[in-house]
């Protein structure tokens, strides 16, 4: 459960708002050197784009790699094709890295104490003000003691402010931030609420949650993602409902035909902000809050605090708090360290090793790309091995059944490009094992923090 990850958290962090800042801080401008207006959009989960330099997987039909118009449509209705995977390679030629990674920075001992210092909330979740109904299943799901980011936003949150959270992956932003606006929604049934995440799993993640939180609460939800069918979610708009859950390709794609009214929603939040810049979708963004209206709730929340991240805070929020309870950037429960494959090593049979030892109980296997990671999965089934994979090639309920699968053990090993670096929140994952190196270190800390959730260890591993 995501919201029993208290390990990590800062306990000496407060909300403060940013015209109480430390000294120092400046927000940064945006540089369009990289990202300019006319930057064609990533097509990963089935988005628009252009076409893309250093293809590891197939080029796309119908669109040049300059070409600023729109590329012939391929599958369930999305436009264009992205030719390299969003796992890896995507931001270096022929599935390159963007920067050497010190290898030393893979290895990195749990340290086991007997005497751990604890985070001491000021809240617990009966202390906060909000509907009786939303606190029954509040406490349903087994939710008792905040983890900070929830402890520190929710107040905010509940009085209407604007707020920026940073924290480390698996700390409880989802409840952070559905538990107040959820009790918003209560106060005023007819309000929208839209919620921006970069990925499909991470929205569909959202809705479960949502969900639970929202038991006989007469509140509903609408995912919208690429990779899924366009009209199940234009039908899915038609009822009454008071969130939307998105990604930004998608998102753009209904508010242009109109399905999807922005100067309804009262309350937007970006979630994983810093992964959907990285990805490319910094106009899409720009786009959607131009369009909201000017008296909002905006949340934005994020693992890292970049200079785009600040600009568009500066620009779009309103005097927000500023909540940061991250620590270090991986979790004390991982045990990290490198795996050495010797020249002239078969790579494949030493991960089968790997798996065959005692612990490796749940498997997260990272790929670069999306066909190698196809193939890698395939190659664990023939040795026997229940594997499924996931990438951006696989159809939205094909990514969802092979998750499902993993969740409930009926596969011990899951491969996985990037698509399943952030936001997932799998219970019990013993191994997150690199395969391939991943792009940036950035996505290294999202990826192993797929593991040692929960107060529990788990281990890391890198193939270099």
């Amino acid at each position: 459960m995501e919201n029993s990850a208290h390990s990590g958290a800062s306990h000496g962090s407060s909300g403060r708002s940013f015209s109480q800042r430390k000294p120092g801080f400046k927000p940064g401008g945006f540089s369009t050197s990289t990202r300019g207006a006319s930057a064609p959009r990533p097509s990963t989960d089935g988005y628009r784009g252009g076409g893309h330099k250093g293809s590891s997987t197939g080029g796309y039909k119908g669109a040049s790699h300059n070409s600023p118009s729109r590329p012939s449509r391929f599958g369930g209705g999305s436009r264009g094709g992205h030719a390299s995977s969003r796992g890896g390679g995507r931001r270096g030629g022929g599935g390159g890295f963007s920067k050497h990674i010190d290898v030393s920075k893979f290895i990195n001992k749990a340290v086991i104490t007997e005497q751990v210092e604890h985070f001491v909330p000021e809240h617990a979740f009966s202390d906060f003000k909000v509907d009786m109904r939303l606190k029954t299943n509040i406490i349903s799901k087994g939710y008792t003691t905040p983890t900070p980011i929830q402890d520190k936003a929710i107040p905010h949150i509940l009085r209407g402010l604007d707020l920026v959270g940073i924290a480390n992956t698996g700390t409880g932003k989802t409840a952070a931030f559905l538990i107040p606006i959820l009790n918003k929604v209560l106060l005023a049934p007819k309000s929208k609420v839209l919620v921006v995440v970069p990925t499909r799993e991470l929205a569909q993640q959202i809705d479960e949650e949502l969900k639970g939180f929202a038991a006989k609460l007469n509140i509903w939800g609408v995912v919208c993602v690429g990779g899924a069918s366009m009209g199940h979610q234009l039908k899915s708009l038609s009822y009454n409902f008071n969130f939307v859950i998105g990604t930004p390709g998608r998102l753009r794609d209904l508010i242009e035909r109109g399905k999807v009214r922005l100067p309804e929603y009262s309350t937007v939040v970006l979630d994983e902000a810093d992964r959907m810049l990285d990805m490319g979708f910094i106009n899409d963004i720009k786009f959607m809050i131009s369009q909201l209206p000017l008296d909002r709730q905006t949340l934005f929340f994020s693992a890292t605090m970049s200079k785009e991240i600040e600009t568009l805070i500066k620009t779009f929020c309103k005097e927000p708090v500023m909540i940061s309870v991250k620590t270090s950037d991986t979790s004390s429960q991982v045990d990290q360290d490198v795996v050495r494959v010797p020249a002239g090593k078969n790579k494949l049979e030493v991960l089968h090793d790997l798996l065959t030892q005692p612990g490796a109980d749940k498997v997260l296997v990272f790929g670069k790309t999306k066909h190698g990671v196809q193939r890698l999965a395939e190659d664990l089934v023939k040795r026997g091995f229940k594997a499924e994979a996931i990438h951006g090639n696989k159809s939205q309920g094909q990514r969802v059944k092979a998750l499902n699968l993993f969740k409930q053990h009926h596969v011990k090993i899951l491969v996985a490009t990037d698509v399943a670096a952030r936001g997932l929140d799998i219970a019990g994952v013993s191994h997150v094992i690199n395969y391939d190196l991943p792009a940036t270190y950035e996505d290294y800390v999202h990826r192993i923090g797929r593991t040692g959730r929960g107060g529990k260890k788990g281990k890391a591993l890198t193939f270099v």
